[in-house]
C-alpha cells in the first residue's frame, strides 16, 4: 500500500507532471538563444558588409565617414528635436485625459482607448495623403485669411510643426498603452483623495504624487515614442522632410556602406536606451 501511494498520479484524467527547474532553465536558455541568434546574425552580416570589401579588405572607413557626411547632423538634430516635442505633446494629451477619466468620467474610458488605438488601423499612406491633401485643400482655402500665414509656418522645414502633430497620432497607441499599464498599477483615487483632503492643489498632485508613481511608465512611453520617430520614413518622405531616416536613405544610393553603419549604429542606440530603462525599473521595483 505504501508503494503505491508512492507512485506519481499517471492516470489518463490526471494533472500533468509539473517541470523540473533544470527543464524550465533548459528551455529558457534556448529561447533566448534562438533570440539572440535572430537579432546577432543579421547584425554581424550588416556589420561585416560596412567594414570590408574586395577592393580594400578590412576598413572602419565607414564610420569615419558618419561625422563628416553631409547632412548627418542637421538631420539628425532635426529628428531629434522633433521627437522631444512629440515626446512632451503626447504626454501632455494622454496623461491628463487618462486621469480625469479614472477620477470622474469611468464610463469614457472605452471611448478614449478606442480613439488612443485607432490609428493602428488606418495605413501610414493613408494618413499621409490625407495629410497632404489637407494642407493643399488649406493653402488654397485659408489664401485670404490671417490663419494662412500659420498654415505656412506649420510647414517651415526648419522645423515642421505638421510632422510633430502626425507623429503624434502615430505614437498615441503605445504612449496609451504605456501609460495605461502604469496607472493601472496603483490606486489613483485614493492617492488624489488623499492629497487633495491634506490641501494639495491639482498640479501639485499630478507633479508631485502621480508622476513620481507612474515615472517608469512615462519612461517607457517616452522611449516608444523615440524609436518610433527615429526610425519613420514614410510620413516625412512623402511630405518632402529630411528627417534622419530619410536621409539615410537618401545617402544610400551614394555610399551603401556609410547608410548601414548609421542604420547599425542607430539600432545599437535604441537598444543600449532600452537595456538602460529596463535595468533602472528592475532596480525600481
Amino acid at each position: 500500500m505504501v508503494a503505491v501511494a508512492a507512485l506519481p498520479d499517471v492516470t489518463p484524467g490526471g494533472p500533468a507532471p509539473a517541470a523540473r527547474p533544470g527543464q524550465r532553465r533548459a528551455w529558457r536558455g534556448i529561447v533566448l538563444v534562438v533570440a539572440a541568434l535572430y537579432f546577432v546574425v543579421p547584425m554581424a552580416v550588416s556589420f561585416w558588409f560596412t567594414v570590408y570589401s574586395e577592393g580594400q579588405g578590412f576598413s572602419l572607413a565607414a564610420y569615419g565617414r558618419i561625422l563628416s557626411a553631409p547632412g548627418f547632423l542637421s538631420s539628425l538634430l532635426l529628428s531629434l528635436g522633433l521627437a522631444a516635442a512629440t515626446i512632451v505633446v503626447v504626454l501632455l494629451l494622454t496623461l491628463p485625459a487618462m486621469l480625469a477619466v479614472r477620477l470622474g468620467a469611468s464610463r469614457l474610458g472605452p471611448v478614449l482607448e478606442l480613439i488612443a488605438t485607432l490609428p493602428l488601423v488606418v495605413p501610414p499612406i493613408t494618413y499621409v495623403v490625407g495629410i497632404s491633401t489637407a494642407l493643399r485643400g488649406g493653402i488654397d482655402a485659408l489664401a485670404a485669411t490671417p490663419l494662412w500665414a500659420t498654415l505656412i509656418a506649420v510647414q517651415d522645414e526648419r522645423f515642421p510643426i505638421v510632422l510633430v502633430l502626425a507623429y503624434v497620432v502615430l505614437t498615441l497607441p503605445f504612449a496609451y498603452r504605456s501609460l495605461d499599464a502604469g496607472l493601472r498599477a496603483i490606486d489613483v483615487r485614493t492617492l488624489v483623495e488623499a492629497a487633495r483632503n491634506l490641501g494639495a492643489s491639482w498640479p501639485y498632485v499630478l507633479f508631485r504624487v502621480i508622476i513620481p508613481n507612474i515615472r517608469s511608465a512615462i519612461a517607457s512611453a517616452s522611449f516608444l515614442t523615440l524609436a518610433l520617430v527615429l526610425g519613420e520614413y514614410t510620413v516625412a518622405a512623402l511630405l518632402g522632410y529630411q528627417t534622419f531616416p530619410v536621409w539615410i536613405v537618401t545617402i544610400s544610393g551614394n555610399d551603401g556602406q556609410l547608410s548601414v553603419a548609421l542604420s547599425i549604429i542607430s539600432l545599437l542606440l535604441i537598444w543600449l536606451l532600452l537595456l538602460t530603462l529596463s535595468g533602472a525599473g528592475r532596480k525600481r521595483s
